[in-house]
């Protein structure tokens, strides 16, 4: 395979994929977004800035995570091998903590003395505040009320580090909402703040600036799984949402001869507000300042969606994720509630590992994907631990007896 995709999963300097990207913004949010941007190119081959987040990751995040290999549950399971990069035993639980710490670095940089954030399933939100502890920043969350009650352990960590959690009311208050009400107070303090979007979406430098921060994910478990195994995986895989974990995995694997395949959720039912499934029935459109797939009701706008995990229930996604899919570089597929519950209680049950409900999307297809591959490997991207699930799970699936 060519490097191809080295070189146009680079935006051009207007922030497009392709298609898709680019920043769709209100006049008064040109000029501050034009300071990203330049803030961000001169740090990100930055010698001082480089270091510290490389000091940041390995002596405060707890970086590099391993790969491990899932030998007994893919024993019991038949089939093609099963290996997790281990993004959960990250500091604060989550790939998150990998983009944030850069933003907080970023926004240390520019002199911001706040950030500002959305969060559906709180490990943003988390891994911001956490970020906003450690560079001393004021710190400020949007959540919607769904989400604030699915995610409660999560909401008194924020609390606990200091941030200040802002309840969204309106629409159906969840990740969509969430966006909106950040921007919102963006809008009106943005010469002292900087919005820390939490994931491969939003204007642009955004999905190129959390894409580069979330590299390291998959630079990582290319390493450690060619030093286990002495090859690559057959099949790499990822939830998707936004799509910042499934980006930073991918993005080491586009030049190899591996089948990678973003999972999306599926929810309920293919229907309108039953699924999250946004690069399998959504459309081109324009949503949070950039271009898109996007799930659209009949008048154009941002259909309601719904996913048991509040980190994948958002209409739109990251437009590298929309770019290669037009090429054919990278599958995306679909995973039932159903499906993903029963891959967080193997998971939980036959390794010790309790997953994040969004990493279990991934799981579950994983586990489909073996049996049919009957030899082989597969490298799943375990984007989270599932402590903030717990609540959630007990009230609507129990304990797995």
């Amino acid at each position: 395979m060519t490097n191809k995709f080295k070189k146009n999963c680079v935006p051009n300097s207007e922030g497009f994929f392709g298609n898709y990207g680019g920043k769709f913004l209100p006049p008064q949010l040109e000029k501050p977004f034009a300071e990203i941007i330049e803030a961000y190119n001169k740090i990100q081959d930055d010698a001082s800035f480089i270091s510290e987040l490389r000091s940041i990751r390995k002596h405060f995040q707890g970086r590099p995570t391993p790969v491990f290999h899932a030998k007994t549950l893919s024993d019991n399971n038949g089939g093609a091998q099963i290996y997790l990069k281990r993004e959960d035993l990250n500091h604060t639980g989550a790939h998150k903590i990998n983009h944030c710490m850069g933003e907080g670095l970023l926004a240390k940089y520019m002199g911001k003395k706040k950030l500002i954030a959305e969060t559906g399933a709180g490990q943003h939100g988390v891994a911001l505040a956490t970020a906003a502890a450690y560079f001393g920043l004021e710190c400020e969350i949007h959540m919607g009320d769904v989400d604030i009650v699915k995610q409660a352990p999560n909401v008194s960590r924020m609390q606990l580090l200091g941030a200040k959690v802002v309840p969204v009311s309106f629409g159906l208050k969840t990740l969509k909402e969430a966006v909106d009400s950040a921007f919102m107070a963006y809008l009106e303090d943005y010469e002292n703040s900087i919005y820390c979007i939490g994931s491969v979406v939003g204007p642009h430098p955004f999905p190129l600036m959390v894409r580069d921060f979330q590299k390291v994910v998959g630079i990582e478990a290319r390493e450690q799984f060619f030093e286990m195994t002495g090859n690559l995986p057959d099949v790499v895989t990822a939830c998707v949402g936004g799509g910042s974990n499934a980006i930073g995995l991918f993005s080491a694997f586009l030049n190899d001869p591996c089948e990678i395949i973003g999972v999306e959720p599926l929810g309920t039912g293919t229907k309108i507000g039953e699924h999250a499934a946004t690069m399998t029935y959504g459309t081109e459109g324009i949503i949070h300042g950039f271009k898109c797939y996007l799930l659209q009701d009949e008048a154009g706008e941002p259909a309601p969606v719904y996913s048991c995990a509040s980190g994948l229930d958002y209409p739109g996604v990251g437009p590298e994720h929309c770019y290669l899919k037009d090429t054919g570089r990278v599958e995306y597929t679909t995973c039932l509630d159903s499906e993903c519950r029963d891959a967080f209680f193997k998971l939980s049950r036959q390794e010790g590992i309790i997953p994040a409900i969004e990493s279990a999307h991934a799981l579950a297809f994983a586990l489909k994907k073996a049996k049919e591959m009957d030899t082989g490997s597969i490298l799943v991207n375990l984007s989270g631990r599932g402590d903030k699930d717990l609540d959630y799970v007990i009230e609507n699936w129990g304990t797995g007896d």
